[in-house]
């Protein structure tokens, strides 16, 4: 999965914070995509990776009754924000832990902050953990775990994902991946 030493240290101590919602699926392909996203678009790797391995660790703090409530149709913004909250206390942790670059730690952290949240990117790494971060929705795997998850039917659910695209990636890259991504999963329009 991971193609550095330093990356895959990350991910070991990440991992046990991912055994909610399903996030060790999601960062796993996420962390794909990101790599992906920095073969096309600008963006600096020690931050990207790091940041998407990290991303959704805050999820371990809420209950998964509480989860459901904080993302997906008629989310809780609220409770999306404790997990990036929560999620930079985590990352801090473990790149701190390792001796992880500090500059590099700092923007890690900003990014994590507001991925969820933050509408607009910070920077061209963010752009990439933004979209690869909403990529993973666009995969097979992804629609299957979302659409059981919200107890929706193919139909709306189709309806639903490709209404958002436009407005969810910052890359045409992103873009052009998750229209491929939908397309392989049989969710084009």
């Amino acid at each position: 999965m991971v193609k550095l030493p330093i990356y895959e240290k990350i991910y070991a101590l990440a991992k046990p914070y991912l055994n909610t919602r399903k996030n060790d699926i999601h960062v796993e392909i996420s962390h794909g995509f990101a790599w992906r996203l920095l073969e096309d678009e600008p963006g600096d790797p020690e931050v990207v990776i790091p940041a998407i391995l990290c991303h959704d660790l805050g999820w371990i703090k809420l209950t998964e009754e509480l989860q459901l409530k904080a993302f997906g149709p008629g989310f809780d913004p609220d409770l999306r924000r404790i997990h990036e909250v929560e999620g930079v206390k985590l990352a801090r942790g473990i790149l701190s832990r390792l001796d992880y670059n500090p500059q590099k730690t700092i923007e890690i952290l900003h990014i994590i902050d507001g991925h969820d949240s933050r509408i607009q990117a910070i920077s061209d790494s963010d752009k990439i953990v933004k979209d690869a971060d909403k990529l993973f929705r666009c995969t097979a795997t992804g629609l299957a775990i979302d659409m059981e998850r919200f107890r929706q039917e193919k139909g709306p659910y189709r309806q639903w994902i490709t209404s958002q695209i436009d407005s969810w990636f910052f890359t045409e890259t992103g873009t052009r991946l998750a229209w491929a991504e939908l397309k392989l999963a049989g969710f084009s329009p």
